[in-house]
């Protein structure tokens, strides 16, 4: 099949198990969908296994054919980031903007360390020859919250408002933040360069800063041209631009171009949607994004339950992949804690916001393509012919799995809680 047969194979399968979770099911759409990818799976490998019929190999070669770190990366990840930010709301971004940038930047720095140091100790008692380096570079990719998984599950159930914005708002911009982290210690594991303050630096002033900067002028610009318009086709037309020539460009820049399309879609969904649309344009506004979200989030989570029939897994992969859900849990506690210790002497805050936070704070595809980006062929167990890209791939993979199908099912009723305790805490300050 070409890449083209398989996404709309992709998109129709994503569809009908849309619609049967629509009829019989009550799960969020995205948890349906990675489910029955998941389920669809484990189908086809035990069928090639048992002699039943042989797809196993002819689905691998479609997986592998599409390419899953392109078709996120460099695909459909700027429409999804520019569709999530166009409902973030400026004011309230405004109002936790320090939370926030001590999230995405603090925690994430806090949760890579212990994570890198913690998964050294655990292989070297388990006797894996697995240097720091690899287990660093594994703590990067997986700290970063995904803002596709978060926006895509977590926003739909209506969190209490301070919350709500802070999971969104750290999700959005940790990518930068990451990304930095990410790609250094990538070139210290694979490019045998030693990182210097300098090179740091420039780097998250040339990623982060400058595709935030970019991202402001790239919303600037359509806010103009959609300003000067009234043909309501004309003004979709000029939002699709964004995430497809604005996200290209980014690229061409050298800049961050995840953090232009949040920037740019926080433009337009908050200066541009008073000023620049009717209300008639609005309403297509959100209904269209609506759906592209919808259609792209089901074939992205459909490819992330279906990718495990790109792996190979060893007994040596399983232990790892155990042990790294409690360690991400336990990390992503920690560093949400300890924020939230400096956060209470400003400011009061909902008591199970730090709940919420590490059990809202989901994993997804972002994490499994940065995986997919190391190089295979650096050898942890020779006998087995096990490799470094293997054990971080199948590590990622187990936490991103529990983080949206169980993580994101069962957080609803921390959520409930939240929002009796607000409701509450409403009623008494209108009593007193």
């Amino acid at each position: 099949m070409s890449v083209y047969d398989t996404l709309c194979l992709l998109a129709a399968m994503a569809m009908v198990i849309s619609l049967i979770n629509g009829k019989i099911g009550k799960f969020q759409t995205t948890i349906a969908i990675t489910a029955g990818a998941l389920i669809l799976s484990l189908a086809i490998v035990i069928a090639g296994h048992a002699g039943w019929f042989a797809l196993d190999e002819t689905a691998k070669t479609a997986i592998n054919q599409l390419n899953f770190e392109d078709f996120l990366l460099k695909g459909i990840l700027g429409f999804l980031l520019f569709a999530g930010a166009l409902g973030i709301k400026l004011p309230h971004l405004r109002d936790q903007k320090w939370e926030i940038a001590i999230l995405a930047m603090g925690s994430t720095l806090f949760s890579t360390f212990f994570i890198g140091y913690s998964l050294w100790l655990l292989v070297g008692w388990l006797g894996i020859d697995f240097d720091l380096i690899y287990c660093l570079l594994f703590g990067a990719l997986i700290s970063p919250t995904d803002p596709i998984a978060v926006l895509a599950i977590v926003k739909k159930m209506n969190a209490p408002r301070r919350i709500s914005t802070q999971i969104e708002g750290e999700s959005l911009f940790n990518d930068g933040f990451g990304l930095v982290l990410f790609v250094t210690l990538f070139a210290v594991a694979f490019g045998g360069t030693t990182p210097t303050v300098t090179s740091v630096g420039h780097l998250f002033l040339q990623e982060a800063l400058g595709g935030i900067v970019y991202g402001f002028v790239l919303g600037q610009l359509f806010h103009q041209l959609i300003r000067h318009t009234d043909d309501h086709s004309m003004e979709l037309m000029l939002t699709l631009l964004v995430p497809t020539t604005g996200y290209v460009f980014a690229e061409f820049l050298e800049v961050s171009g995840p953090l232009a399309m949040v920037v740019a879609g926080i433009i337009i969904g908050n200066r541009t949607r008073r000023k620049g649309f009717s209300e008639e344009s609005r309403q297509h506004l959100d209904h269209f994004w609506e759906l592209v979200d919808e259609f792209l989030n089901g074939v992205l989570f459909l490819l992330i339950g279906m990718t495990m029939l790109s792996f190979s897994f060893h007994p040596e992969d399983w232990v790892l992949m155990i042990a790294a859900v409690p360690l991400v849990l336990l990390s992503r506690y920690l560093s949400v804690r300890l924020a939230y210790l400096g956060f209470r002497r400003f400011r009061r805050y909902n008591p199970y916001s730090v709940r919420i936070l590490t059990w809202g704070g989901l994993r997804g595809g972002l994490a499994l393509a940065m995986a997919m980006s190391i190089p295979s062929g650096i050898t942890v167990i020779p006998e087995k012919n096990i490799d470094v890209r293997e054990i971080i791939l199948v590590m990622t993979y187990s936490v991103v799995v529990f983080s949206i199908l169980i993580q994101g099912s069962s957080i609803t009723p921390l959520i409930k809680r939240a929002k009796v305790w607000e409701t509450e805490q409403f009623r008494r300050n209108k009593r007193s």
